[in-house]
């Protein structure tokens, strides 16, 4: 058992005492409990050692360390330094094993198997450890430490109350109680926090036990009952020295406690005879009142009363302006004084340099008289007395020098060792760590797609097998609610800390720029498919976590300024971190386009002046902007306000264009990762102005046709397999791909892929739509080649989008699997498609022109 008396510091304002305590140590739990004395059955107390830093520095004192836990700090001294440094070192060893036991992982198959090479080199590194010995085993202090000094008495501090803990006064009340009432069964008691019956000496003569619990112990000292009752005498008793002077055996030390006790007494005395002053002060005060009031009582009539009431009045005002006048002389005094102090302080420093400069003189008098002396007497007698005087001093200093090489070499030792330990634990706490986190990773990664797998085999079952029974159909669409409404969330996840859920399993409903993680959709089909998508994008993000996103993430924090270059641009493909985004954004959009300070408030300031013609049209579709983005999702969103003000402010920069349904959600994501209005309306302006082509927003939408006739060019160049499909039952892919290139893909893709293929758009411009559409049709090919129905292929085009879950995998095909098509090429194709469009469109305008003259003539 580690336990034994130490002095804790106590500090109560700023009072600092020592006061006596029994510490012990609990192994179970690895807390140090304090009891006042051995014998106490309830601690007063407790320190955890589990978190806790041990140091001890010598300029405190012998015997004094310190124990430093998260909370506070506990200052302790031991009688000797040997019982200081067993003290630490018991406390170290006992922590480390109790952090080593808890810090091993549950005996179970899962986590045996995939911890089985961390714990491994945990535990090598642990063994290879141990042999470092820093400092030497301490031996134990048996007089000091150990269950033998609980038989022995408390070492008591100046006085008794001093001891007593004055923090916890119904601890020392019931620990009284107990030590009375047991005090006929010391030994044989084990209510305390340890048996009593383990570190029992057994002495071998009954009699001889018996005799010491009466009252006597072997080594003289007093039992614990003789105490008590030596306690309660000195409780009684007036004089707060006599338990000193009952314990002192030298008749000087008994003189030198009653001469403290005189002047205790003479103290006391004399401030009585003041309290006595005072008292007869008041009681003359109290007497000249009463007379005064007994001689307005016995007034015969109201005059004589009245007289001595002015009488008293004017007492009252001529003690008033006494009172003024003394207070006026009291301000001068002071100001007097404060003068006369400054002339002190000015005589003190002018006096403190005379005797400087008197201090130096003589100092100069002193070595001309001792060289005088040394010339006058005989050198080499005066040499040996300064040789041997010199030799003492430098013999001394040597040694005190010694000693405190000595106390930092154990100090420096002691401290080491703790560095040594901390260190130790804090290793085998983060392999530990990481270990847990790699495992949570995979197991979540695992049971979301185990999760996406169960509910695909459930939508599969109801739509291939529609002649179900009843009871069986019931069962499935019972499964399929149930799937719907499951939270994501596992049993074990609960036991893990905030941190690590934060990390590894977001259970938000909405993702970092508030779009819902599983859209709320009204078809029950949807709603199932939907969740599905969550699940996987959520299994593709733990998987890919600590294999590329945090490579990427490390990549784009060492990157400082930024500068178009290859390595930013595949940097960008791949996607930026949330934390880089918005910078990067702004960065992008104002190479092409730089923003003319107070523009866009003079164009706000005109929209309020004046409506524009596309203001209502505006109004109409705010509401319909990113439904499933929580910041948009009713007219009393925080960003709709917004949205507004930048709509309007380029409807009057852009005349020409004014506002065009599509330029709404382009904005919509702008204002989403940019935040700010003004940023976000030249982003929309760089976009419209300076990525798409011409007229891709006018009242035609002629360059939009364009761009969908280029495309329908590079799908049966890229895809002919799926070309052929569309065009065998007549699919036109313009009525699905038109909206993609109109708002690149918002509302069409997650918003993971949605902002990733954002990343490259506004860095390499309109041909990344091109890639990414011609990837999606890529990625979904043979799910769309199985499908042999028009209407069932359209149904299919409608959502297909929504259900592409790995964003890595569509970029791969984007910009590595199809083959590279150069920006030369896009602007000859979209030239030669747009005389082609122009001269149908010149046609339809002759046709049409026809048409109504014929109608006119006929009408005649």
């Amino acid at each position: 058992k580690l336990c034994g008396y130490l002095n804790k510091l106590g500090i109560k304002g700023p009072i600092k005492t020592w006061k006596s305590r029994w510490f012990f140590y609990d192994e179970n739990k690895c807390r140090l409990l304090y009891y006042r004395t051995a014998q106490d059955i309830n601690p007063l107390g407790s320190i955890d050692l589990s978190s806790a830093s041990f140091d001890c520095k010598m300029e405190n004192g012998e015997g004094v360390f310190e124990i430093r836990t998260p909370s506070r700090a506990f200052t302790l001294k031991a009688i000797s330094k040997q019982a200081m440094m067993y003290w630490l070192q018991q406390l170290q060893m006992r922590r480390w094993e109790f952090c080593n036991t808890q810090s091993r992982f549950p005996s179970n198959e899962i986590l045996s198997c995939s911890f089985a090479f961390v714990s491994y080199f945990v535990f090598t590194f642990v063994d290879t450890v141990d042999s470092e010995d820093f400092l030497p085993l301490v031996k134990t202090p048996t007089e000091a430490v150990g269950l033998k000094a609980a038989s022995l008495p408390a070492p008591q501090t100046s006085t008794a109350l001093q001891n007593i803990s004055l923090k916890h006064p119904w601890t020392e009340i019931q620990n009284t109680v107990y030590n009375i009432c047991g005090s006929k069964q010391l030994w044989g008691n084990n209510g305390n926090v340890f048996s009593f019956e383990e570190f029992q000496d057994h002495p071998e003569n009954v009699d001889e036990e018996q005799e010491a619990e009466e009252g006597t112990l072997e080594d003289g000292r007093m039992g614990p009952r003789l105490n008590w009752i030596r306690k309660a005498r000195w409780m009684n008793s007036g004089f707060p020295g006599s338990e000193e002077l009952s314990r002192e055996k030298n008749s000087v030390d008994k003189v030198t406690v009653l001469q403290q006790q005189i002047l205790t007494l003479t103290e006391e005395v004399k401030s009585q005879k003041e309290l006595v002053k005072l008292l007869h002060k008041a009681l003359e005060a109290a007497q000249q009142e009463k007379r005064v009031s007994s001689m307005y009582l016995t007034a015969a009539e109201d005059k004589d009363r009245l007289e001595l009431v002015r009488h008293k009045v004017r007492q009252i005002a001529d003690l008033t302006s006494r009172l003024e006048a003394l207070e006026q002389e009291k301000k001068e005094l002071e100001q007097i004084l404060t003068l006369r102090d400054s002339l002190i302080q000015e005589l003190k420093e002018h006096v403190q340099l005379l005797m400087e400069k008197n201090h130096a003189k003589q100092e100069v008098i002193m070595t001309l008289t001792e060289q005088m002396a040394r010339e006058l007497s005989d050198p080499l007698q005066e040499a040996n007395t300064i040789t041997v005087e010199t030799l003492y001093k430098q013999q001394e200093e040597i040694e005190h020098l010694k000693d405190d090489i000595d106390a930092y070499k154990t100090q420096n030792q002691f401290l080491n060792s703790e560095i040594h330990q901390v260190t130790r634990l804090w290793t085998s706490v983060a392999e530990n760590e990481k270990a847990l986190l790699m495992k949570c990773a995979c197991l979540q990664a695992r049971n979301c797609q185990m999760e996406s797998k169960y509910l695909t085999v459930l939508r599969k079952l109801q739509e291939a097998v529609p002649d179900l029974p009843s009871s069986h159909a019931e069962l499935v669409k019972n499964l399929i609610q149930e799937a719907l409404q499951w939270d994501v969330k596992e049993e074990a996840e609960e036991a893990l800390s905030l941190e690590l859920k934060t990390a590894l399993c977001p259970s938000s409903e909405y993702d970092e720029y508030g779009f819902m993680t599983v859209p709320d959709y009204e078809i029950e089909d949807w709603k199932l498919l939907a969740k599905i998508q969550a699940l996987e994008i959520k299994s593709n993000k733990l998987r890919s976590q600590e294999i590329v996103e945090k490579p990427l993430r490390d990549r784009w924090n060492s990157i400082g300024e930024l500068s178009p270059s290859a390595e930013l641009k595949g940097l960008i493909r791949s996607g930026i971190p949330v934390e880089h985004r918005q910078r990067v954004w702004r960065w992008m959009a104002s190479r092409h386009c730089s923003p003319v300070p107070g523009h866009f408030q003079r164009l706000l300031e005109q929209s309020r002046s004046t409506e524009h013609p596309a203001c209502r049209q505006i109004e109409l579709d705010l509401p319909r902007t990113l439904t499933n983005n929580k910041h948009f999702s009713s007219p009393t969103s925080q960003l709709i306000p917004k949205l507004r003000r930048v709509l309007l402010a380029f409807s009057w920069h852009n005349p020409a264009i004014g506002y065009c349904q599509g330029l709404n959600r382009l904005a919509a994501v702008a204002l989403l990762v940019l935040e700010d209005e003004e940023s976000a309306f030249w982003c929309l302006v760089y976009i419209v102005e300076n990525l798409m082509p011409a007229d891709y927003y006018s009242d035609t939408l002629i360059t939009s046709q364009v761009d969908q006739r280029v495309f329908k060019d590079f799908l049966s160049e890229k895809l002919p397999r799926l070309m052929a499909h569309f065009e065998q039952y007549r699919i036109d892919v313009s009525l699905i791909t038109f909206n993609w290139f109109l708002v690149a893909f918002v509302d069409s893709l997650v918003s993971d892929i949605l902002l990733r293929v954002w990343d490259a758009f506004l860095y390499e411009g309109t041909k990344v739509i091109f890639r990414y559409a011609l990837a999606i049709f890529k990625y979904n090919e043979e799910e769309i080649l199985r499908i042999h129905d028009s209407v069932e292929i359209y149904q299919y085009l409608r959502f297909f989008t929504r259900m592409i879950t790995d964003g890595r995998k569509l970029m791969n095909i984007a910009f590595n699997d199809l083959n590279p098509f150069p920006m030369k090429l896009l602007r000859n194709r979209r030239s030669m498609h747009r005389e082609e469009l122009e001269a149908e469109m010149c046609e339809l305008e002759q046709i049409k022109a026809a048409y109504v003259k014929e109608r006119a003539e006929q009408d005649l």
